[in-house]
Parts: C-alpha cells; structure tokens; sequence
C-alpha cells in the first residue's frame, strides 16, 4: 500500500520556500532553497477526443456549459496552435505519438494497420497472438497489447519514477485508445468488446477481470441507452452550426431521431457510434477512479482515457452534421460531470488533466462541391490495380505492387529484385504516374526524400512518419480535402490542418489559466508531463517542455 501524505502541507512548504528565495537575495555560496518533498499532483488525466478538430473548442463555444469545454478554456491554459508533425494522421499513431513525445519513426506505430516488409502479412497496431481476452468470452477482441510500440510512454517512466506505486490505468472503447496510452508498464487496459458489451483486457496484463469491471459488465448499460434512442439534446432549429439534418452525402440513417432500441440484445457493437458511447466511456473512468483508489495519496496515479464516439459518429456523418454538433454537445455535459466528479473524489487543486485529440478530420467532399469548393476521394485498391497495370504494361512486370495503405505504395521486393528493371527504375516510373492521378498533388521515393522538391512541411512530415523496417516505398501527397474513403462521411490521414492541428488543452494542479499562439506539437505533450511531474521524458521522446502553461 501507499504511504498517506499531507499534500497540502508540502505545497505549503514548496511556497514558503519559494516566497523566501523571492524576498532574500542569496549569496553566493547560498543553496537554493527546495521543498522537502518533490510536489507533484495526485492523479494525472489525459483526455484524448477522438477526430476533434481544433475549432470544435470554438465552434460550438456558446453552447457549451460552463463546466465542461468553457472550464477548460477559461480556467486553464489552452495551447492553440498545437500541430502532429507527421504523416499520415491515424488513430494509433497520434495516441501513441501523445503518450511518447515521439513519431511513428521511432515508436513504430506507423498506422492503425500495415503490411510488414518482414514477414509479408499484415499487422494491426495492437495485435498480440500470446495473449488471450479476459473479462468475456475469447475472441480475437482480446488478442492485444502494446508489444508493436517500440518505445516507452510518460504512463511507463511514471512507474518506473514511483517504483511501480503509481497506479496507471488506459480506457477506451477502442483497444488501440486504452493499450498504447497506457503504456508496457500499465496496471490494466480496458476496451470494449462489441460482440458482447463487455468490458475487457487480456492476459498481458491479469488473468480475471477485478469485481468492478465484471459487475458492470453485468449493467449491459448499452441498452439502458438504446431504449433512450437517440434524439437531438435541443430543438432542432438550434443547431445553426450545422447542415440540414437529411444529407445524401452523410451516408444512411442520418435523420433523427436516431432508431436505437431495436438494437437491445442485439447489437452492443451500435452504441460506438452514437454519444452514447462517450457517457459509458467517461462512466466506467469514474468507477475506475472510486474502486482503484485513484488520486487518494500523495503518489501519482494516471488515467488514461480516449473518447471513441466522436470518431464513429464523425466518420459516418461528418463534421458539419447535426450529429457532429450533438454529440460534442452531449460531450460537453458528460465532462462537466467528470470534472466534478474528481473535485468530489481527488479534490479540486489535486488533480492535473489535458485534452487533446488523435487528428483532425477533412469535410465531406459532397459538402464542399455542394458549398463549390474542390475535394474528393481515392481508392486504395484503384490506385494498386491502375499502377499495376501501367508497370505490367511499360516493364512487363507481374503485379509488383503489394497494396496501397497508409498514403503509401508497397512494392514485392522479391519480384522487384529478381526482375530485369531495376527497382529504382520502377519507383521513378511509379512516382511520375502516380502524379497524373486526379486528386494527387505530389509522389515522393522515400529513399531519396532529401532529393525531392516536395514542400518542406510534407516532407518533415512524411519522414517523421516513415519506419524504416515498417513502412511502404513511396508515399503520395494528396489534393487538399481529398482523402482516401467513400462518398459519404469523413475519414482523415493527411498531413493539411484540418487533420493536424489538433485541441491542447491543461488545467488544474500547477497549471496557470490562459492561452498561447505559439506553434507547439503533439510530441510536446509527454516531456511537458515530464517536467511538470520532475520525471524523465519517455526514451523515443523528441519534443520540447511547453513551458508557457505553468505557475512557476
């Protein structure tokens, strides 16, 4: 067990010793005066909404309460030119870019899946065949953990800097948003299991759930939500932010209200993408809190917890939906009842917590063409098949190209090597028809990056995203607001703002209230943690502090 200590008595102390060393000019052999204890807050949240883009803050700003997006903003410290600084922008790469300071050349996590080179099959980020589920009925839901992510996270170098005393715990509906954040070193992961509504883990980290996970697993609270159905939380005539409720190009289903109750018993998996999903996200974060004793002594514990519906419910309607805006506004009142809920429980001043997102999102293409604005979308499997077909046809080759992912193109090195044309000769080909395709701005060999004239920022990005052993050939740049996907919804990826500038935002213990325009990274979020807990920074990391938002 944890030691019980007076945390206010060593802030105390911490300002007094600050207050004397700003009255008494020290000599020169004078030590400079330190607290007796390091401070350091309780419980330490880290908030990652899923596909939040930036202006979400502000977009719907007036209609935010005052507990929730406002208290952030006004009472802490928002970092609002915060950018990712690599490519492409998926899902596990940016959480584990949050929680490592460090980029997908390093880390590993180079996409939410890709081929590997190596063994020449495809990999999910998570995937881990030695272990097995717990907390539910085995499946391959269960077969993850963070063995793929090649570095440690600020979640790690928190255990290793309390002897393993502080507790650090990942939930997501997503095992991608609950594993990676969580880091090597975790006390537990939790995620959901669609086919069953459970929550679960695996056997990397316990071989039997703890009571409190197997008794809300018995609440199936996904039907106490469905019977809700889904209807908007205002009049309809308020959402002046977003479309028409009926859009073609926002795929099926998109009238409210939303039809949920002939999913009890039926379908847990439908509850990812309806608000839902945040509330029982946010609700199992509280239990977590009350049954691990969480932020109840004076070693730091960490939550990690990932925000999954906004991404579901952004990818089937898109950002400009009534969807879109009732399920940020729903959010809104689920984290006012959070941050109450740790005033309650670890008290208000103890605790720190952040709020960032994984990537952005680009805007429907059909809402752009409607508004006469250019976009559109490519296939991965067009794309393969044309540039088949145009190699087969120059060189005589047989169907070199392995895939298109991840904006990449993966080439069979054994058919490459054996050939009569050699492989450079073939990417050059490649890179020059790639470039002719509608809605591609721009193809680079990643070999020779350094020789290209692409743009500087595309190509710091697409070399901080490029995993020597992981990684495809050549990637291509795409038009702006293009994006690989389908007519309907959103998807993102790509290196332009609307997928990269992301929400940055700290408030409570040792965080001052205001705001900064100065351009800062997602890799700057683990050493900030670092230096604010006086912990070492994850060992891939390669941001920077951001010193700006702190009282000392």
């Amino acid at each position: 067990m944890k030691k019980i200590s007076c945390l206010i008595f060593s802030i105390s102390i911490f300002s007094i010793a600050l207050t004397s060393a700003q009255t008494k000019k020290p000599s020169k052999t004078q030590p400079k005066a330190f607290p007796a204890e390091v401070a350091r807050p309780k419980l330490v949240v880290g908030l990652v909404v899923d596909q939040m883009r930036w202006d979400y803050l502000y977009r719907y700003y007036n209609r935010y309460s005052n507990g929730g997006f406002k208290r952030l903003i006004n009472e802490g410290f928002s970092v609002e030119n915060t950018f990712i600084p690599y490519t492409p922008t998926y899902t596990a790469c940016g959480h584990t870019c949050i929680y490592t300071g460090s980029v997908p050349a390093i880390h590993g996590i180079i996409g939410n899946d890709w081929y590997d080179p190596e063994t020449k099959k495809g990999v999910y980020c998570t995937e881990d065949s030695t272990v097995s589920t717990v907390g539910s009925t085995p499946s391959s839901e269960g077969n993850m953990s963070p063995k793929n992510m090649l570095t440690t996270t600020i979640t790690d170098e928190l255990r290793l800097a309390t002897n393993f005393k502080g507790k650090v715990i990942g939930i997501s509906l997503k095992d991608r948003g609950s594993i990676l954040p969580a880091g090597h070193a975790a006390n537990a992961a939790y995620w959901y299991q669609g086919s069953t509504g459970n929550w679960i883990t695996s056997t990397y980290y316990m071989k039997e759930v703890p009571t409190w996970i197997a008794d809300y697993n018995k609440l199936k609270l996904a039907n106490k939500f469905y019977a809700k159905n889904w209807e908007t939380l205002y009049p309809m005539n308020t959402y002046v932010n977003s479309t028409a409720d009926e859009k073609a190009y926002e795929g099926k289903a998109s009238t409210f209200p939303h039809q949920l109750n002939q999913n009890i018993d039926k379908n847990f998996d439908a509850i990812r993408s309806t608000p839902y999903g945040n509330t029982i996200t946010l609700d199992l974060a509280k239990l977590a809190i009350l049954s691990e004793d969480l932020g109840q002594d004076n070693i730091t514990d960490f939550l990690a917890v990932s925000c999954s519906s906004t991404d579901y419910v952004g990818h089937a309607y898109g950002p400009n939906s009534v969807e879109a805006e009732d399920t940020y506004l729903r959010l809104d009142k689920d984290f006012e009842e959070f941050f109450n809920y740790l005033d309650k429980k670890v008290g208000k001043g103890n605790y720190t917590v952040f709020l960032t997102a994984d990537h952005g999102a680009a805007h429907v293409p059909g809402f752009m063409q409607e508004n006469k604005m250019p976009s559109g979308v490519v296939s991965d499997r067009d794309i393969a098949n044309k540039l088949n077909a145009y190699l087969n046809d120059k060189f005589k080759v047989n169907n070199v190209v392995l895939r298109s992912m991840n904006n990449q193109i993966i080439f069979d090195h054994d058919k490459t090597n054996k050939g009569d044309v050699s492989f450079d000769v073939i990417k050059a080909a490649s890179v020059e028809f790639l470039k002719r395709l509608d809605g591609f701005q721009n193809a680079v060999d990643i070999a020779k990056i350094s020789q290209s004239t692409i743009q500087e920022i595309q190509k710091k990005m697409i070399t901080n995203g490029y995993n020597a052993r992981r990684s495809g050939d050549i990637y291509y740049v795409l038009a702006p607001n293009w994006f690989n996907g389908s007519s309907t919804g959103t998807t993102h990826g790509n290196w332009n703002p609307y997928d990269s500038h992301i929400p940055l935002v700290f408030m409570g213990w040792g965080i001052k209230a205001g705001a900064s325009n100065t351009t800062h990274y997602m890799t700057d979020i683990a050493p900030t943690l670092a230096a604010l807990l006086h912990i070492q920074m994850p060992n891939g990391n390669v941001g920077e502090p951001i010193t700006e938002i702190t009282n000392k």
